[in-house]
Parts: C-alpha cells; structure tokens; sequence
C-alpha cells in the first residue's frame, strides 16, 4: 500500500495505493465539509481530501445519502478519501453518538478509502492520570478495530491513531502497541493546539517520540497540519500526510498563507506571490468585493501555496536538499527555529535514515547545519580510523583540496611532543567548516568536496570544530599546525616547526585505499586494491575512472561523489575481506535464483542485513550460507529494507550466475 521512491533525512517521496487511485507523498489532504463544499479543491491541486464521516452520520438527508450514493458522489470528488471518525467532535464536546464498531462499519458502508477508529485526543500539557486513561480507551479501540476489520472482510485501509499528549513515554508506547496490529496507516493526533500556540519545540519531541517506533512500511499523517511553514519540517521527520480546513477557515477571516506565515489581507499593499489571484487581483481588488467571492479566491490562493511548497519539499528530497529547505523555512519565525534546534537531539536517528550520498552539495546555512548527518557520519569515521605517528593539519583551500596541494606546504608550528618528520607515517588533513577535520587521501568524497560554507566563519561553527579537534588529536604523537590556523585553533602552540621540507606526496593507490576504508570499512583497502594496481584516468578532467589489477577491472570510481563502484572481481575481493554481516544484504532461498541471474532484491525476500547500510551504498547481496550472489546499491537503508514487504530494496548490478 506504500513505497519509497526517493528520501533525505526521514522525509520520503513515496506513493500511497488505495482504491480510488495513487497518491504522491508528502500530500495534503484539504478538509472538505459535506454541506459546505465552497471551492472545487481538485481543481487547485488535491490528489486526496478528508471529510468527517461522524458528521454524515449524524445528519439524516446526509447519511442515507452517502449510503445510496456513495461518499465520493456525496461530496464531489472522484479521487481517494479519508474520513475522521468523530474525535474531534469527541474532544470538544466530551462525547459522541456513535460507537467504534459503528464508525468502522459506516466508513466502510459509504466506500470509504482510509478510515479512523475513534481514538481519544488528549489535549498537550494535561495531568498524566488523563492522559494514561484516554491512552488505554485509544489503543482498545484501535485494536477492536483491526480485529473488527479482519472479522469482516473489510477492504477499507484502516487509519491507527497515536495519541500520549505531551508525555513522551506514552508517545512512545502508544507507537509501539499500535505497530503491533499492523494497521494501514498512523496518524500522530492531538498536536493542533501545539501548534496554534507555537509550541513547535515540543511537537517536534512528539512527533519524533511517536516516529521513532512505529513501522517504516506505512504511510504517517500529521493531523490538522494545514499551515505551509511548518510542511518542510514535518516531511524532514518522516511524515507524509498533512490534513486542514486552514484553506477556507483562513480565507473566511480574510488571511492568506505563506510559508513565511500569514499575512492579513487589511494589511496588504501587494500580493504576496505569482499564483493565479496573487497575478491578476491586487489587495484593493478583493477589500472591493463581496464576501463569498472574495472568499473563494483567497482559498484558491491558500491551496496554491500549500500544494505549491509541498511540490517544493518533493523536488528537494530527489535532490538531498531537504535540511537546507528546513533550515530555511524555520527561519520564519523563533518558535520555528527552536524547532529546528531541537531537531539536533535526534540526529543519531536520523543518521541511520540519510542517504550517503545526493545530488545536491551540502550548503552551511548556520549552525544549525553542524547537527546533520552528514556532519555527524563523518566526524564518526574520522574517530574510528586508524591513526599513524604524527598529524599535520592545514588551512582550507579551494576544493578538492588534494588536487591543488603541492611543493612546500608553508610554516608550522608544534602542539604536543616535538620530534622530527616522517612524511611515511603522518596523517595530512585540512581543518574547515563544518566536518572538522579532512583527510587529503578522502576529500574528493562526497560531501567533503561537494560542500559549500561562508568565508565569514561564525562562532559556533569554530567553537564546533575545535571540540572536535581537541578530541580527535589525543592519540597522535606529534601535531604540526600550519602558520595560518593559529588564530582559528583554541590551543596552545609550542614554538615554529624547524624543519621547512613538509611537503604531501600524492599517491593514487594510497588515496584508493583510503577511500575503500571510508566507504567499507577499515582494512577493505588493502585487501580490495591489491595485485597489480593500475589507475585509468579521465583524458578530460584527470579524475581516477577505473581501477585493475592488471588487466581485471576492481572497481570504478563514481564521478558524482567519488565513491567506489564494484565490479565482480571488486565484490569478491570485497566479501573475503569483511565479516558476515559487514556490507551485506542477505535473501531468502526463494529469492536466491533472482538474485544469481542479476535481478532486483525486493525488500520482502531480505532475511538481514548490515545496520550500517544507507540508501545508495555498495552492498553485497548474499544466501543465508554467506555465498555470494551478486552486488548492487541499496535503494534504501537498514532499518527500511527490514521493515518493508513491498517495493525494491538493492538494484542489483551483477549476479553470479555461472
């Protein structure tokens, strides 16, 4: 019922299958009222809508309606439909005339795509006895609802909503118990009033508390999320539907939506942005007309931003952008960017989400961006390297650093113990913003080389890598430090460095090696370039191209981000170097023939695999014996492919079929 067709961070592009046709996520769904439809909202770019089956129900003409009818018809829209079950109703006044069973069986009766059980929305920052007893009557009728819906036949999808109020603990639980009941989708309720009032911080822990544990294989919705500012956000912490009546309630005050909040139409001396009415009407022209039509053009404005920026979210995620967009956006307002501060709590979990390698550079937008993944994957690696005698550190230059080194590198001065130079057993790295420290054999590594960071350095950011410097050095013997770090570096220097031949050899097949040991593993290096080593160049840009032994091709060498691709000797070489389960995905025997043959692994036969897989890694793909069967990139990462039943998960490059 869902697939990931591309993510950054936990947001995803994905495709959501119902009966009524596919829906592309992330989505809003526009909140249609069953007696006041006011605009065509299909017209204006809706894929998908939600309207209130409880509110049919409860209405004679209406309810006899949708029954003869069917809901579709009802409310004028040939396209998915998800219906609420009353709970809003329920949270306002208290109590409604309708029992869980009864909703379930109505939604399903009326043709309804997606419906909802009648969960208990608590309100944020309630007494936890309230909390704890509208959780228990919550997940009671969620699981009535799964049973009742399988008892049945029912071929609605079936909507599973967590709920916990601001206790995290309960998010958490209520997550866990309801992924136990493999329901269709999870809607996160309750966070509306977080959200009016600006608490953007603490739905961040909500949301991410509640993210945390439910499975990856399903679609998660947002709930009575309409405003745009916020969509980057959610999306980036893996939700990928969006629900509001904000479109026509909005409009109906006169406001019009912005991703940079709303604007008052009293107060508008120009119109805010290119769509259709922002084009053709100014601010007088719609003070000048009557109420309802003045209505229904700010709406069709309203829906364009919203539709317009999740299309914006969408093309950011192909390219790997999407924290820059966040970042951005979060700029809007200083609830939004504690929002986003707060987002660096759980930058180990979404690490294990990001893809190792995009298409768009990684841009430093401030020091919120010291937190992404890439950042963190990197200083990682750098700590678990091996580590020679001595260090030399060098300021940043233009990129690829290696490329442009050369001849005498300058004046140094000593940190530490003081000895003599050894050129063989040094480590030469760059100090720069953000990742701290670069080593030259791997600087053409994506991001390394393809990032980009102001010239003006702020504080944090230095503040950022000399923690991380004063950590990373410990172990080293000796570290020289080029003249023009020493104001950047919070340390004390020792006297000048005496002798003036320091000077970087380059290396291609040490340069190789490193790189193989970043991307594999350290000691894949030596085992997977070893033999005959010769380096194939590009003619044009003199970038490494193609790597063999001899006359037998190892590996290539990605122009994009410079990461190794394997060839049949390379993966070979590959799964006699590292330990079972190290760079592998394993499949089941039904899967093992497809595999052999070179076609696509699909997540459902995947029986393990390395927690340390990311999507777009070189894996090996092999039998629960540990035989090798073929290698291809991961489509997508460890926790992903273990989840999901459906949808490719490694394109494959090469079977070994004989």
């Amino acid at each position: 019922m869902f697939e990931i067709k591309a993510k950054d961070m936990r947001g995803r592009v994905g495709v959501l299958k119902t009966k009524h046709g596919n829906v592309k996520t992330p989505a809003l769904m526009p909140v249609i009222h069953p007696r006041k439809q006011a605009i065509d909202v299909k017209k204006y770019g809706a894929d998908i809508v939600i309207t209130n089956a409880y509110l049919i129900y409860k209405d004679e003409d209406l309810k006899q309606k949708a029954i003869e009818e069917g809901l579709h018809k009802l409310i004028n829209f040939d396209g998915p439909v998800m219906t609420d079950s009353g709970s809003f109703q329920l949270s306002v006044y208290g109590d409604v005339d309708i029992t869980n069973k009864e909703v379930i069986e109505y939604q399903e009766l009326i043709g309804t795509d997606i419906g909802t059980s009648l969960d208990i929305p608590t309100a944020p920052f309630v007494e936890r006895e309230k909390a704890e007893e509208d959780l228990k009557i919550t997940l009671e009728r969620a699981k009535e609802a799964v049973e009742f819906k399988k008892e049945n036949n029912i071929e609605m999808l079936l909507n599973s909503v967590v709920q916990g109020s601001t206790f995290m603990d309960l998010r958490q639980k209520c997550a866990s118990e309801l992924s136990k009941l493999d329901a269709d989708l999870y809607p996160i309720g309750a966070v509306v009033p977080l959200m009016e009032s600006y608490h953007y911080k603490e739905l961040v822990d909500v949301v991410m508390n509640s993210m945390m544990y439910l499975p990856e294989n399903t679609a998660r919705h947002l709930m009575g999320a309409g405003h745009p500012m916020i969509f980057a956000l959610a999306v980036a912490m893996g939700c990928d539907l969006f629900d509001s009546a904000a479109y026509i309630l909005y409009a109906e005050d006169d406001r019009l939506l912005s991703t940079r909040g709303t604007f008052k139409l009293e107060n508008l001396q120009e119109m805010p942005c290119s769509c259709e009415v922002c084009s053709k009407y100014t601010p007088d022209d719609l003070r000048a007309m009557p109420k309802k039509q003045r209505r229904d053009l700010i709406a069709q404005h309203n829906l364009h931003v919203s539709f317009a920026e999740l299309r914006l979210i969408r093309q950011a995620i192909y390219e790997g952008s999407l924290m820059e967009l966040v970042e951005e956006r979060c700029r809007a307002h200083p609830a939004l960017l504690d929002a986003v501060r707060q987002l660096s709590n759980y930058s180990d979990d979404f690490e294990k989400y990001d893809p190792r390698s995009k298409k768009s550079a990684f841009f430093y937008t401030g020091a919120e961006s010291l937190s992404r993944s890439e950042v963190l994957r990197h200083q990682q690696k750098m700590m678990e390297m091996p580590k020679k005698r001595d260090l030399v550190v060098l300021p940043p230059s233009r990129k690829p650093y290696s490329k442009f080194i050369s001849g005498k590198l300058g004046e140094f001065y000593v940190y530490g113990n003081k000895g003599e130079f050894d050129g063989e057993n040094t480590d030469f790295m760059v100090l720069d913003v953000p990742f701290g420290l670069i080593p030259l054999e791997v600087d053409e590594l994506y991001p390394l080389s393809q990032s980009a960071t102001p010239k003006i350095r702020d504080k944090d950011s230095l503040e950022f890598i000399n923690q991380f410097f004063s950590e990373f050095i410990e172990d080293y013997n000796q570290v020289l430090v080029h003249s023009r770090l020493k104001d950047t570096l919070d340390i004390e220097l020792s006297d000048k460095f005496e002798d003036e031949e320091i000077r970087y050899k380059k290396d291609d097949v040490r340069k190789l090696k490193a790189i193989a040991d970043y991307q594999f593993g350290w000691g894949a290096g030596e085992s997977l370039l070893k033999g005959n080593i010769n380096v194939e160049k590009s003619k044009k840009t003199g970038k490494i191209r193609h790597i063999y032994d001899g006359k037998t091709l190892i590996v290539n060498m990605r122009a994009s981000d410079s990461y190794l691709v394997l060839s049949k000797e390379g993966a070979k070489r590959l799964h006699g170097a590292c330990e079972y389960p190290k760079n592998r995905v394993v499949v089941n025997k039904d899967s093992e023939p497809f595999a052999l043959d070179g076609k696509s692994v699909f997540s459902k036969f995947v029986v393990e695999c390395d927690e340390n897989i990311r999507a777009n890694d070189e894996v090996l793909i092999v039998n629960e014996d540990d035989k090798l069967l073929a290698f291809g990139k991961s489509l997508l990462s460890a926790v992903e492919i273990e989840d999901f039943q459906t949808g490719q998960a490694i394109k494959t490059r090469k079977g070994f079929k004989k």
